[in-house]
């Protein structure tokens, strides 16, 4: 549920936008189908596991799933916190689920996937923010699959660095953090997040030799010149690979749309991106933060 400021955000977006118009083409999304997309599908469900691909409705969840890469949504299905683009519930999570690094090592197996990517929600009542179940995932998916790829896309962890040490303790092949939007509108679509604090953790993360990513959303109110500047922010703080997509209000509580980016524009973004040193930008309305995430895995 949006808070107040977000509501407000909200209403200042829809008044001054103008008429949004119908979504372009290239929004247009295929139903998912395929055998590896089965096949992902009937284990998460007998597992008793969340994926992110599922819960935040991306569209690139049968190309994903059919190359034999999955996002494993672990810590639960509901966040303690309440961003304005959200589709995962927010309210006071279930008890912690100390199994579940386990049965999320043992799908990956079953799998045989190249790549594994890994999120959660926030757990912000949790001391460790949920970084040793992080841990305990990668540590049991490196047993029983030494040849998968890791990807782990982390909360901040409220910026606690006895947190990251736990992540460090089982590192991934990417640190991924999103940092989700510019900071002019970070308090309306990441309330409980701070801007500084998301780029510092990707700073002291590749201080420690790690891989690191980022991802954010564009036409949720923010300005071409605006996303230059977050694309320069992240390289300053070492940042290497940089995801960028078109935002799709998952319902009509969330923020809105503000506009719709063109083709030509998010090729612009990249062709900068590249120019500022990133090892790699995925730049297109529909790219989101696992896509492609196999490949950079591998291509340095």
């Amino acid at each position: 549920m949006i808070n107040q400021h977000q509501k407000d955000y909200k209403a200042e977006v829809e008044k001054n936008r103008g008429e949004l118009g119908k979504r372009p083409e290239w929004l247009r999304v295929k139903l998912p189908s395929g055998e590896n997309y089965k096949d992902v599908l009937n284990l998460m469900r007998k597992s008793k596991l969340n994926t992110v691909c599922e819960e935040a409705k991306c569209p690139n969840m049968a190309e994903c799933w059919n190359s034999r890469t999955a996002t494993f949504m672990i810590l639960g299905d509901t966040c303690t916190r309440s961003c304005g683009f959200c589709n995962v519930k927010t309210g006071m999570p279930n008890e912690l689920d100390l199994d579940e690094p386990r049965r999320v090592a043992e799908s990956v197996e079953q799998l045989q996937l190249r790549h594994a990517v890994i999120t959660s929600v926030n757990r912000d009542e949790l001391k460790d923010g949920g970084a040793a179940i992080f841990s305990e995932t990668v540590k049991l998916i490196r047993e029983k699959m030494p040849t998968c790829t890791i990807e782990i896309l982390i909360p901040d962890f409220k910026g606690d660095k006895a947190a990251f040490e736990i992540i460090m303790q089982n590192p991934p092949d990417i640190l991924n953090h999103n940092l989700e939007t510019v900071e002019r509108i970070y308090h309306a679509v990441r309330p409980q997040a701070q801007y500084e604090r998301s780029l510092n953790l990707i700073k002291w993360f590749k201080a420690r030799g790690l891989k690191t990513k980022s991802g954010i959303m564009v036409g949720i109110g923010e300005k071409n010149e605006e996303v230059l500047k977050v694309m320069q922010d992240l390289r300053d703080h070492h940042c290497d690979i940089l995801t960028i997509g078109q935002y799709l209000q998952p319902t009509k509580e969330h923020l809105p749309v503000d506009r719709y980016v063109t083709l030509g524009e998010f090729k612009m973004f990249k062709e900068e991106g590249l120019k500022l040193g990133f090892k790699a930008v995925e730049s297109a309305p529909l790219v989101r933060s696992s896509y492609h995430a196999d490949k950079h895995a591998r291509d340095f």
